[in-house]
């Protein structure tokens, strides 16, 4: 199959992913929060939220399976180090942004959020400075 239609089955299944998840339970299919809310929710009523990210776990997986050589990356001088502080400073800006790019880039934007065009805009930009500044080095 050739890449552009991967990339156009991947978006059509991102976004009906997200219409189903807000026209079923009433929610942004924001990663992060979802996420944050496993072990922020007192009351226990998103249980939903473990079998939504054991959805994208087992996904990954399988799809590790599936094509292996899809996810082999050389880091070269990009250590395992580099590589947790990268996984860190994306969390951190991810509390900062209030969201990540599912819940801003997909959802927001889809709303025709502002915040949400504003912080995509960002996560764009920084990832092209980080390429630049990576491809300068």
């Amino acid at each position: 199959m050739h890449e552009y239609l991967q990339a156009l089955l991947g978006g059509i299944l991102i976004g009906l992913s997200a219409s189903t998840m807000l026209g079923g339970l009433g929610r942004i299919a924001g990663i992060s929060g979802i996420f944050m809310g496993m072990f922020t929710n007192p009351d226990n009523t998103g249980k939903w939220r473990f079998g939504f990210m054991a959805g994208l776990l087992a996904g990954g997986a399988g799809f590790l399976l599936a094509r292996p050589e899809a996810l082999s990356y050389d880091l070269g001088s990009f250590g395992f180090g580099h590589a947790i502080a990268a996984g860190l400073l994306v969390g951190f800006g991810t509390r900062l942004g209030s969201g990540c790019t599912s819940g801003h880039g997909v959802c927001g934007l889809a709303r025709l959020s502002k915040r949400s065009f504003v912080a995509t805009i960002t996560f764009i930009a920084a990832g092209v400075i980080t390429v630049a500044v990576k491809g300068a080095l």
